[in-house]
């Protein structure tokens, strides 16, 4: 960590340069004795990262930025925010720390916090943030988190870890136990040392997968932001062995689309099936990847399209966290069909459907945007059928 960096004068050059092309600050002469265009480079794009994602972090004068690829894998404030409603007490340690947004919530929650990052450079600078951050009651330790459990004498109220889901060569993994660390290895020192554990999964992990992977799992939080799921959180409890609640949410500007249910009473859910009707439903991400589509239908008196097609209809307008649309036209799929609905605008959704949205809008000639919404999609005997929809607003 270069303090220099921290000169008012070299964080009025970052400033005015947030626009500035990355490349121009790297090939020009150097500004400033002790820093290198380099380390300039990388404080300016890293903290236009922020702008958006950390807007805390952003707007407040003296905070020193790691590498861009630190700011990119880091929670946002929006999610953050939200894994802090899920912990309480007085002490909880954060084993995988990172840049420390997530330790920085959860000291607004929680007493003490121990923030656990191996990389000491990137220790460094989270402890020199909290403090730009008057966030008094977080510890930083540069050292592996699980090591730092395992020689520590202390118990916790939480343990909150977010394993790495990069294998030795840099590639994606979305198994738990390809994760480092492997979290199911390690359950037995986490409850020596908590009665609780919250762990951030990747949002593309099966979630049956890992509930067969993990135990005690208490609760499942499946968090989307304007409709793109961004995590899913375990909620492990020491000795919990009843039904797991599924907690969806969809966090959108204006407000929040919640839906929960119990895990174990979707199998033994039933619906009914039917043609379109007058409206169509879509689920929103977070609902869609809990799971929930018997659940879903039956709590709001709608009926389904298909097994797979996860689209549903009704004859009357109800409220739904997910999409709305009033159907205008149904037509089987064909050339000369979907030609009598003169669609040469449209956004375009494929569910259950054979071919992609871009192989469609390609062999149909069908722009994107507008006002209208085409599903191509399934009904109940397999038949495939052309919805065209305009949406209902909220």
């Amino acid at each position: 960590m270069n303090k220099l960096i921290l000169n008012t004068g070299v964080q009025d050059y970052i400033d005015k340069n947030l626009a500035s092309d990355i490349l121009a600050v790297l090939l020009s002469k150097p500004c400033f004795e002790g820093i290198s265009q380099k380390e300039l480079a990388e404080q300016i794009e890293a903290k236009k990262k922020c702008r958006d994602k950390l807007p805390t972090w952003f707007e407040k004068s003296g905070i020193y930025y790691p590498n861009k690829l630190h700011v990119e894998q880091t929670s946002s404030e929006v999610t953050a925010r939200y894994k802090a409603e899920l912990v309480n007490g007085k002490s909880l340690i954060d084993l995988t720390g990172g840049f420390g947004v997530d330790s920085f919530y959860f000291s607004q929650k929680v007493s003490q916090v121990v923030h656990c990052e191996i990389h000491q450079k990137l220790s460094e600078i989270a402890a020199h943030n909290f403090k730009v951050l008057e966030r008094e009651n977080v510890t930083c330790k540069p050292v592996d988190g699980i090591a730092y459990l395992q020689q520590s004498d202390q118990s916790f109220d939480w343990i909150f870890i977010d394993p790495s889901r990069r294998d030795d060569a840099k590639g994606k993994v979305f198994l738990l136990e390809d994760c480092h660390p492997d979290v199911s290895k390690f359950l037995p020192l986490f409850f020596k040392k908590a009665a609780h554990l919250l762990i951030k999964t990747s949002p593309l992990l099966d979630i049956k997968q890992a509930m067969e992977t993990l135990e005690s799992v208490k609760e499942i939080h499946v968090v989307a932001v304007q409709n793109e799921v961004k995590e899913l959180l375990f909620v492990l409890e020491k000795g919990y062995d009843g039904k797991v609640a599924i907690k969806t949410r969809n966090i959108r500007p204006d407000r929040t689309e919640s839906f929960d249910f119990i895990w174990e009473d979707e199998a033994m859910n039933t619906i009914a099936y039917e043609e379109p009707s007058t409206y169509l439903y879509e689920p929103n991400a977070a609902i869609l990847k809990s799971g929930a589509f018997k659940t879903i239908g039956k709590e709001h008196l709608l009926k389904k399209l298909h097994p797979h097609s996860h689209l549903y209809t009704s004859g009357t307008l109800v409220a739904f966290p997910g999409r709305r649309f009033k159907i205008e036209h149904v037509v089987p799929y064909s050339k000369k069909a979907l030609k009598s609905l003169e669609v040469s605008k449209a956004n375009v959704t494929t569910r259950n459907f054979p071919q992609s949205v871009a192989e469609l809008r390609k062999k149909h000639k069908i722009k994107d945007g507008g006002n209208r919404y085409i599903f191509f999609t399934k009904t109940l005997n397999d038949s495939l059928i052309v919805v065209d929809c305009t949406k209902v607003e909220d």
